[in-house]
């Protein structure tokens, strides 16, 4: 049996030394756990394209979507996702919550006591490892 593939995506918005996460609503496969916002590629979109829609699902915001600065390959459910980490910018940053129960910034040393979903929790420690906080 041939195991299917998606492209996955995380924004990472860092300001002042501290970066966004949110925690997912009960409910679903990362229920109650922290995240870097984004979300699963539909066929033909760019990274920055998921990441815009993804992030005016979510935030109900607009970003600018940077640099990728972070893949990684992870297998749930018998699919093989690409997760794609760019770096993004919130020109104004006044979210509305449609999936999550909060939105904080945060510094390194909070970041690494966060539950995360597994796939988020290599985007923190590579945040950290590579000083980006």
């Amino acid at each position: 049996m041939e195991r299917s593939e998606r492209v996955t995506t995380a924004g990472i918005y860092i300001k002042d030394g501290r970066v966004l996460v949110a925690k997912r609503l009960g409910g679903g496969s990362i229920s109650e756990k922290w995240e870097f916002p984004g979300g699963k590629n539909r066929w033909g979109e760019s990274v920055a394209d998921t990441l815009v829609r993804e992030y005016l699902e979510e935030l109900g915001v607009d970003i600018i979507v940077k640099d990728v600065v972070f893949t990684y390959e992870f297998e749930n459910k018998g699919t093989l996702y690409h997760l794609k980490a760019a770096l993004i910018d919130i020109p104004r940053p006044d979210f509305t919550l449609h999936f999550h129960s909060e939105a904080l910034m945060v510094g390194r040393e909070r970041l690494l006591t966060l539950d995360f979903a597994p796939s988020d929790r290599q985007i923190a420690s590579y945040l950290v490892e590579n000083n980006f906080l």
